[in-house]
């Protein structure tokens, strides 16, 4: 058994007016993150774990932030590319645990669906994704809400 562990981490600025995409969906508010991509951090987090977990560098490696070809992109499409990457070096998800900081919008109740939508563009069970939410108790950039950020940890599997 070749096991890995990686361990992603990503940030965004939130602005007025930006649609706000987190685990593949759009979540209704007035702000969202600010970036070159969709600037889905909980997507952007997951990419980073798995590309790290594969020693595959990461995701501005890949994606630079200064490509016109990734501007307003969505990252679902972007996960996929990690997800190929990942299949060509032989790789399987064996799960991932994620954590997204932030004040509001409250996301609980979207946990559910951001789960299936990450599902079906990894093709892995739901089972196997874990999302939590926490705020920052008001505390720094996240608690006076000028950003969010996201963590997640991946375990991955050589298969061969």
């Amino acid at each position: 058994m070749n096991f890995r562990i990686g361990y992603g981490f990503d940030v965004h600025a939130l602005q007025e007016g930006r649609p706000f995409v987190l685990g593949g969906i759009t979540i209704p508010s007035t702000f969202g993150p600010l970036g070159h991509s969709d600037a889905d951090v909980l997507i952007h987090a997951i990419c980073d774990a798995l590309l790290g977990a594969a020693a595959l560098g990461d995701i501005g490696t890949h994606f630079p932030d200064n490509s016109k070809e990734f501007k307003d992109i969505d990252s679902k499409i972007l996960l996929q590319r990690v997800i190929h990457l990942l299949k060509e070096k032989n790789y399987a998800i064996i799960n991932i645990d994620s954590t997204v900081i932030l004040e509001k919008p409250k996301i609980a109740s979207y946990i559910s669906t951001m789960r299936e939508c990450l599902s079906r563009v990894m093709g892995i069970p739901e089972d196997d994704i874990s999302i939590k939410a926490t705020t920052n108790e008001k505390m720094g950039y996240v608690g006076r809400q000028e950003g969010v950020c996201a963590h997640a940890a991946v375990l991955i599997e050589r298969i061969v």
